[in-house]
């Protein structure tokens, strides 16, 4: 029998079966630098992150990965290894297997879940370029707080 949800079940679901959801708005793509997702406060499990093409990346060479940046101080450190996101075209999805090793992932309209959550303390997500290319991407974490006071916010 299907289950008949309506909005807060369906968020009591979801934050039972993958964590809390938080979404960033469309991010431009232009510039060469690491562009701000999403503020992490105390220490998190991140179970999924999915990001969106909602406007055509532009056709040249442009390294993409996710790097996480501690605070108050430290080294940003990667996520993931870079795609090249030259081209992609609206409906593109993103993601990471968890294993920093790893390139990013992408597929039309889906992508694999995440196999090897990420525990983060405080600090930031972001995605850093190579290229300066028109286009955007929204993205969409979910975590569980694996501290009191624990949660991440878009950037």
């Amino acid at each position: 029998m299907p289950l008949n949800l309506n909005s807060a079940d369906t968020q009591v679901y979801e934050a039972l079966q993958l964590g809390f959801r938080v979404e960033k708005a469309a991010l431009d793509v232009t510039a060469i630098s690491n562009k701000p997702l999403f503020n992490v406060t105390g220490r998190v499990w991140v179970k999924q992150i999915v990001g969106e093409v909602t406007t055509l990346i532009q056709t040249q060479a442009n390294n993409a990965k996710l790097v996480f940046g501690p605070t108050p101080a430290g080294a940003n450190t990667d996520i993931c290894a870079v795609l090249d996101i030259s081209a992609d075209a609206v409906g593109l999805h993103y993601g990471i297997t968890g294993t920093v090793a790893d390139a990013m992932i992408e597929g039309v309209q889906m992508v694999k879940g995440q196999v090897a959550p990420l525990v983060l303390e405080e600090g930031a997500i972001g995605l850093d370029t190579s290229a300066s290319s028109t286009g955007a991407i929204k993205w969409t974490i979910w975590y569980v707080p694996l501290s009191d006071g624990a949660k991440i916010a878009a950037a």
